[in-house]
C-alpha cells in the first residue's frame, strides 16, 4: 500500500481526507492480512472483517467490508466489484425495489440485500468500537459506494444514536428512487461526497428514471481536474472529449475511468 497519513481528528471535507478515503476504499479489495497490517500502519489497532456469501440466483458471490477503529476515528470500507459483474443486473429494470431505510423510498434490491447480509456485523462493530465518541466514516468504490451510502442512511433513519460524520464514494452507481435521494440530500448536507471520474460507466447505472443519484457530486474531468460541480452541458462536452482519448478503443474509456487507482491518481494530482 502507498504510504497514507490519515488525520484521525478530521471532522469535515478536505481534498486530503478524500484521498485517504479513496485509499480506504481500495483497501477493501485486499486480503485480511493486508487490511490488518495496513490498519496498524494507519493508526487503527482494532479491526473487524465482515463477509457473507450468497447462493444462486443472487448475482454476487459475496459481500465484504471491514471496520477499523482508533482513539478518535472509525472507518468502515465496503468492497466493490467489477463492472462486468454488475452491468447485467444493474440494467435489469424488472427487478422489484426494496423498501428504503426507515421506510424512506426504495432502493435497488441487489444493493439492499447485499448490505442487509452484513449489516448486523457492521452495526455490532460500530457499537463495540465507538467507546470514545469517535467520528464515523463510510467509504467504498463501485458497489461498495452504494453500500456506503445506504449504510449511512440506515444509521441516520433507523438508529439516530449513531450517525456517519462523512460518506465518500467513488464510481457509485445510482442507488435509490427520487424520494430517498431527496431525504438523503437533506439529511447529509456537507456529509456526502460522491466522486465520478469522467466517463465511468458504473455511475450511469441502473437506468433512470427508476433510480437516481444523491447530490454532492465531485466530478473529475477528462484532464483529471476535480470540480465541485459540473453543469449538464459542460459535462456532456467533457465526456465526449474523454471518449476521444483512445481513438482505437473509445468504448473502453467507461471501464478504464472506473478503476479505483484512477480515482486515487486524480486526487493525488489535484493536491499538487
Amino acid at each position: 500500500m502507498t504510504s497514507v497519513t490519515i488525520d484521525h481528528r478530521a471532522t469535515c471535507y478536505s481534498l486530503g481526507h478524500a484521498l485517504c478515503m479513496a485509499h480506504a476504499a481500495d483497501l477493501a479489495y485486499k486480503d485480511k492480512n493486508t487490511i490488518e497490517n495496513t490498519a496498524r500502519e494507519w493508526g487503527f489497532p482494532r479491526v473487524r472483517h465482515h463477509e457473507t456469501r450468497f447462493r444462486p440466483p443472487f448475482p454476487l458471490e459475496d459481500t465484504q467490508a471491514y471496520t477499523l477503529a482508533g482513539e478518535h476515528m472509525i472507518i468502515t470500507g465496503f468492497r466493490g466489484t467489477e463492472p462486468t459483474n454488475m452491468r447485467d443486473w444493474l440494467s435489469d429494470a424488472t427487478t422489484p425495489p426494496w423498501p428504503g431505510p426507515g421506510g424512506r423510498g426504495y432502493v435497488h434490491y441487489g444493493f439492499a440485500e447485499a448490505l442487509d447480509s452484513i449489516w448486523p456485523q457492521v452495526r455490532a462493530a460500530l457499537g463495540e468500537f465507538r467507546d470514545n465518541g469517535q467520528t464515523i466514516w463510510f467509504t467504498g468504490h463501485s458497489l461498495g459506494g452504494a453500500l456506503a451510502m445506504l449504510a449511512g442512511a440506515r444509521l441516520h433513519f433507523e438508529d439516530p444514536r449513531l450517525r456517519a460524520d462523512g460518506i465518500y464514494t467513488f464510481g457509485q452507481p445510482r442507488t435509490c428512487d427520487r424520494l430517498l435521494a431527496q431525504e438523503f440530500n437533506t439529511a447529509f448536507t456537507d456529509r456526502m461526497y460522491r466522486f465520478v471520474n469522467n466517463n465511468d460507466v458504473v455511475p450511469q447505472l441502473p437506468p433512470e428514471p427508476a433510480f437516481h443519484h444523491v447530490d454532492a457530486l465531485r466530478y473529475i474531468d477528462s484532464k483529471g481536474k476535480l470540480h465541485d460541480s459540473m453543469p449538464l452541458a459542460a459535462g456532456l462536452v467533457d465526456r465526449a472529449r474523454g471518449l476521444t482519448a483512445d481513438a482505437l478503443a473509445p468504448a473502453s474509456d467507461g471501464v478504464r475511468d472506473h478503476f479505483i487507482n484512477n480515482y486515487i491518481g486524480a486526487l493525488e494530482k489535484n493536491q499538487r
